[in-house]
């Protein structure tokens, strides 16, 4: 079987590029995944998402190596192995990202990845049924949408902002993020809005696209310098899948870099160690390793108005059975329905902080709620300097890779999040929560001081599951890129690598948006068809940020 392109990873940015490489029906595209199918009320149903993630069917089952800065824990960290990729496990915020985060980008070497470049592909990709007019796509396949605000706390979080000082935000992925207000989902008529939902399935039919599922690539094929297929895995037969054109690596943040390594593609001692032929000598494959962490602050509700009264089977059935029959109700949402971002201090630029506020207190994976009624948020600092690294255990394809993100590993992670925790009492002190107020259920009243806050830190801090970074972007010129700026794995012909793991620095907000991005425009890149015409749309910055935090 011989493809034109082959795509490695059915997940945010591999539908995407799947869709666009296969609309020229002279193109044979070849998508391999891992991962089967994506049907099933777990993952279609939004509420229900703490489930896919915490299910080996769908999940890949990593976790980072013992964390030296948190006494040696280990944090979970989900990936999808599904169709949809973690498109299909993840909790549907969108968020495009801060202008400035992409300007960034190309400031560090991203050539045409600057705001005005990329946002032509977040409008080509949305379909959104609100937010700012001129700023935002209409007509894309990925339907983004609003909650119903169905608790009166999703308001009174809002106003707690403005009563706070901060800025109410109309769309915080329009002109301008900075601010409080309603948080967006990729939701559509009650159902997860996947990228599989939003790009395979509505043109599976289409005779040039072969879709390839329970496939483990374990290696791109090389002669000498060019890749020229892959080895995969299935149902315990090993197969070769040659291209005549391109293969296409969207295997994630922590695969991507892992099967360049099994290919011959990365620091060349490492691979040499462990007896992998080097082909390419790129020693930041695997590197620049980045995540976000977050904590749940929490705090009792002195009336039944949030989710605990559903937190029964009896409750749990009526909602699944009302979204089973007519996509409505509580099922239908993520719950995450409004928001902040917002800057630590007076000097930062743009937002350094983001909030989810969630009308419940319990964990993200749903294991463990508070007795009681309840109200939380989800919040964390947005760029932390902290880096990690992917590295390979052995030569064994089949093996796990080591995954070390050294989180906290610099002074200023600890100085953010205790910046975090005394920001988000204030909010939760604010006149806006007075009726709901009871006390706090974490960190609890009684942790203030600094060395209090680090002790809860370390304790308590969790991925929020946004790992990028691993093959970043940048110049030929820089020993520490692995792709140019039209995503091609320097140093070899015919491979390219197009997801997360591409960002030279983490976006500001959940990933699934700007890695869908990245599918849209790597694909413009590999047609050769031109970029979109840049925007010349300039968003707000704070007109005094240099000496105002709010």
């Amino acid at each position: 079987m011989t493809a034109d392109f082959i795509i490695v990873g059915a997940g945010s940015a591999g539908c995407a590029l799947a869709n666009r490489l296969s609309d020229n029906p002279q193109n044979k595209v070849v998508l391999l995944e891992f991962g089967g199918t994506d049907i099933g009320p777990f993952i279609q149903m939004p509420a229900a998402l703490s489930y896919p993630m915490n299910m080996s069917r769908y999940d890949w089952g990593y976790e980072s190596a013992p964390e030296p800065h948190l006494d040696g824990r280990r944090l979970a960290l989900p990936r999808g192995k599904v169709i949809g990729g973690s498109s299909s496990i993840n909790g549907m915020v969108y968020v495009r990202g801060n202008a400035c985060d992409f300007d960034t980008w190309e400031e560090m070497g991203a050539k045409g990845w600057g705001y005005q470049d990329v946002l032509p592909y977040f409008e080509r990709l949305e379909n959104a049924t609100s937010g700012d007019e001129g700023w935002r796509g209409r007509s894309g396949p990925l339907h983004v949408s609003r909650g119903s605000l169905w608790s009166p706390l999703y308001e009174a979080f809002v106003k707690a902002g403005e009563e706070a000082g901060y800025a109410r935000t109309e769309d915080y992925n329009g002109y301008r993020q900075e601010g409080f207000g309603e948080m967006e989902m990729t939701v559509h008529d009650g159902r997860r809005w996947s990228a599989s939902n939003a790009y395979l399935w509505p043109i599976k039919g289409r005779e040039n696209l072969e879709i390839i599922s329970g496939a483990h690539v374990n290696r791109v094929l090389m002669e000498g310098k060019r890749a020229v297929g892959v080895e995969y895995m299935r149902s315990g037969q090993l197969h070769q899948l040659k291209c005549t054109r391109e293969v296409i690596v969207s295997a994630s943040s922590i695969n991507s870099p892992k099967l360049l390594m099994h290919s011959g593609i990365g620091d060349a001692a490492a691979l040499s160690a462990l007896g992998i032929d080097v082909v390419a000598d790129r020693k930041g494959v695997g590197a620049n390793l980045q995540d976000h962490l977050e904590l749940y602050i929490q705090q009792a509700c002195t009336q039944p108005i949030t989710l605990y009264k559903h937190w029964n089977l009896l409750s749990k059935g009526v909602i699944g059975a009302q979204w089973q029959l007519i996509k409505s109700g509580l099922g239908t949402s993520n719950h995450f329905e409004t928001c902040g971002f917002i800057r630590s201090k007076a000097g930062v630029k743009y937002p350094d902080i983001q909030f989810h506020f969630l009308p419940f207190a319990v964990r993200y994976d749903g294991q463990a709620a508070a007795e009681g009624h309840g109200y939380q948020v989800h919040v964390g600092p947005m760029r932390s300097k902290s880096r990690g690294a992917v590295t390979l255990q052995s030569a064994d394809p089949m093996d796990k890779p080591n995954v070390q993100f050294n989180y906290m590993s610099h002074e200023e992670d600890w100085e953010d999040f205790r910046a975090c925790i005394r920001l988000t009492r204030e909010l939760f002190a604010q006149h806006a929560f007075d009726p709901f107020r009871g006390k706090e259920i974490q960190p609890g009243s009684d942790v203030e001081t600094d060395e209090q806050l680090n002790g809860f830190i370390k304790e308590h801090v969790e991925s929020a599951f946004h790992p990028c970074g691993t093959c970043k972007m940048g110049d030929a010129n820089d020993e520490t890129a692995v792709v140019d700026s039209e995503c091609r794995v320097i140093g070899v012909d015919g491979l390219r690598v197009a997801d997360s793991s591409i960002f030279p620095q983490i976006t500001n907000g959940n990933l699934n948006a700007p890695s869908i991005m990245v599918g849209e425009k790597a694909a413009d890149h590999i047609l050769g068809k031109g970029m979109l015409p840049a925007s010349d749309k300039q968003a707000w910055v704070h007109p005094n940020w240099q000496n105002e935090q709010r």
